[in-house]
């Protein structure tokens, strides 16, 4: 009696473990009722009918991260390069993701793979390694329009890498390096032509800076003689000077004319005459002066000589 409680116990114990499941956040699980799709098992408490209802496998709805190993891809220009791809997708329909599909992520992988080849196979290398954007873009409009009536979401496809072949990457290694130099000589040869520029440029500010600080001082200059010539006149007026005077200063300045040793010749104007007959008539019959006596022997000197 006590051996048929405890396997009634037993059995009862068996059947609320099975009865009762828990499915928790994030996941969702499918039930068959004697081999038939009933129902969709959302996250919470849920209660099962023994030896009659099966809960198969959970699956996750969060968004999943596949990344696939390196393809061989042939370009256009007939390249074989090493794509590397990851794909993120999503379960939306736990149903169909179960009965439409045997191995979902196989699946993306294979159709991926395809795709792939699909796209890049129209583009050449160079296109290729210059417009993952636009890769990524058709590879997720295929693989969502084809994913879909699997009840998974691709939200995106990203290229890891693109590996062209090594002959070509040293090449391109090359060409790198011809352009990195053609673009440092270019801004050697722009920078020597702006300090140039920039040379030739200050060098016409200081010529004309030079030129009108020369003009200024000239200009200075001669205001400065007008001025005391001016000055000259002006006293001269006010002292009345009669023609005694006005005669005896013109002569002491003859001798001027003639200084420097490379005057040999020089003329006397006109006026010198009415100077001396001036000068004539003021000694007229009266001892001549010894300092005027001397100015006429100093420039009868000067006037001899060839």
């Amino acid at each position: 009696m006590a051996i048929v409680l405890v396997v009634l116990i037993v059995f009862v114990i068996i059947v609320l473990v099975r009865s009762v499941r828990i499915i928790p956040q994030a996941r969702a699980g499918v039930v068959e009722r004697l081999g038939k799709y009933q129902r969709t098992l959302n996250p919470g408490l849920t209660i099962l009918i023994p030896f009659v209802d099966r809960l198969l496998p959970l699956l996750d709805l969060r968004e999943q991260v596949v990344s696939f190993p390196p393809q061989p891809v042939i370009t256009e220009d007939n390249l074989v390069v090493s794509i590397d791809t990851v794909v993120y997708f999503q379960v939306t329909d736990p149903r169909a993701a179960t009965y439409e599909i045997a191995n979902y992520i196989q699946a993306v992988e294979q159709l991926t793979t395809t795709t792939l080849r699909n796209v890049v196979g129209g583009l050449n290398l160079e296109e290729a390694l210059t417009s993952r954007d636009q890769i990524n873009g058709q590879l997720r409009g295929v693989l969502d329009e084809a994913t879909g009536r699997w009840g998974i979401r691709v939200s995106r496809v990203e290229l890891k890498a693109i590996d062209p072949p090594h002959s070509i990457q040293d090449s391109m290694e090359k060409q790198m390096r011809a352009e990195r130099d053609r673009r440092a000589a270019i801004l050697t040869a722009e920078g020597t032509k702006q300090s140039a520029i920039l040379t030739a440029e200050g060098q016409r500010q200081a010529s004309i800076l030079a030129a009108e600080g020369d003009a200024k001082a000239a200009i200075l200059r001669a205001d400065g003689e007008a001025q005391a010539i001016q000055k000259v006149f002006d006293a001269i007026h006010k002292g009345n000077p009669d023609q005694k005077l006005l005669a005896y200063q013109y002569l002491q300045t003859l001798p001027k004319l003639a200084e420097g040793s490379s005057n040999k010749l020089w003329i006397i104007p006109s006026e010198v005459g009415e100077a001396l007959k001036g000068i004539g008539n003021a000694l007229g019959g009266t001892n001549p002066d010894p300092a005027a006596a001397g100015l006429f022997d100093e420039v009868g000197a000067k006037t001899s000589e060839p």
